[in-house]
């Protein structure tokens, strides 16, 4: 059984943290009887700095052809577009909207001996299973959507405007996921109920309002899912005082991207949150710590979110291929990750630990093998 997997190394530590995600593929793949034949493509503002383009050409059909897609990180210093954008943006902005990817899936988990930075850490206490719940972003449109531009005059910039874009469709389909996501899980942790949070701001704009009402349209189809709304100001109070009471939340893109990276403190930092961006056909699975330039090279940042990544992936694939197999190896990687965090014998800096990005990477993919190791 073949999976072809574009593998986008990217910018800074990029290239470290897939090269550690690769050992655990190779690992599930030599376990499982997989074979994953992976495309590695250069792409990023460090490759247009050498060569004047952001990813080499053909580097779209390449991934438009794949069964997925594996991203390290963009965004390099100096590495600017002659109109002034970041270069590499091209690559994840071309790669969401040209094949639609338009739910972005943000899980926020605590795993047992991670200690997130709001704990009363004079009482020790730390509750992971309190953390437990799914950002999904909408992905293509809002803020981000390229209707923007600006106002120069004798080479001054006067004015400049960026439009948000809410649309029906977009609304409709991003929720709609998040309800079918939510009938897969068990519920919130703090009462097991199946919830989908509508957040946005619809006490005063007009696409948000069109968002909730959308909500509420979708919802009268999933009378098994509770609905439950907030907004995005006080929802970002609720999420960090009061995790437990979550299990699905959507929300329109701006506000989804600040909401998930301020969840990841929730789950011991960006070294443990992973993201997916996935459409009906196409899927991209990332770590969402970005490139980090001031480590690159130096074989000490966390790879466990890259690897957290791979679990989605494996995850997505099983469910789309309907390979049973995919999704216990997706299960395997998760656990030879809560496995890793428990004993705590190597852990990168960020969570504790002295180790190095490579010895956290080898003791997953010996994790995995073990795992999965007959008995005996």
């Amino acid at each position: 059984m073949a999976f072809k997997v574009v593998v986008l190394p990217g910018d800074g530590i990029g290239p470290e943290v897939i090269r550690e995600g690769i050992k655990v593929l190779k690992a599930v793949e030599e376990s499982y009887g997989f074979e994953f034949d992976i495309v590695p493509l250069p792409c990023g503002g460090k490759h247009y700095l050498e060569t004047g383009e952001e990813w080499p050409e053909g580097a779209f059909e390449s991934c438009r052809a794949s069964d997925a897609i594996l991203l390290g990180a963009i965004g390099y210093p100096g590495a600017h577009l002659p109109n002034g954008e970041l270069a590499g943006t091209g690559v994840v902005f071309g790669l969401r909207f040209g094949l639609d990817l338009y739910a972005n899936v943000r899980p926020t988990k605590l795993y047992a001996n991670v200690r997130h930075k709001i704990h009363d850490v004079t009482k020790q206490v730390w509750e992971p299973e309190k953390v437990d719940f799914v950002i999904v972003r909408e992905n293509t449109e809002g803020i981000y959507s390229p209707i923007r531009g600006s106002l120069r005059r004798g080479g001054v910039e006067e004015l400049a405007i960026d439009n948000r874009v809410i649309t029906r469709k977009g609304a409709d389909r991003v929720i709609r996921f998040a309800f079918e996501l939510s009938m897969k899980r068990t519920g919130a942790p703090a009462d097991g109920m199946r919830r989908v949070t509508c957040v946005d701001k619809s006490n005063v704009l007009q696409g948000c309002r069109l968002f909730r009402a959308v909500y509420d349209e979708v919802a009268e189809g999933y009378p098994g899912v509770e609905r439950d709304y907030a907004y995005v100001d006080a929802f970002m109070q609720w999420m960090m005082r009061k995790p437990e009471a979550y299990d699905l939340v959507v929300t329109s893109n701006l506000f989804g991207d600040i909401a998930t990276d301020l969840a990841s403190v929730l789950q011991g930092g960006m070294g443990l949150a992973a993201g997916g961006n996935i459409g009906n056909r196409h899927a991209l699975f990332e770590p969402i710590h970005g490139s980090a330039p001031k480590y690159e090279g130096q074989d000490v940042v966390n790879p466990m979110a890259t690897v957290l990544a791979i679990q989605m992936m494996l995850e997505w694939l099983g469910e789309r291929k309907k390979e049973r197999s995919l999704l216990e190896a997706s299960h395997t990687v998760e656990s030879a990750v809560e496995a890793i965090l428990k004993e705590g014998k190597f852990l990168t800096y960020d969570l504790g630990g002295k180790s190095k990005s490579s010895q956290v990477g080898d003791a997953l993919a010996e994790r995995v093998r073990t795992l999965t190791r007959p008995e005996g």
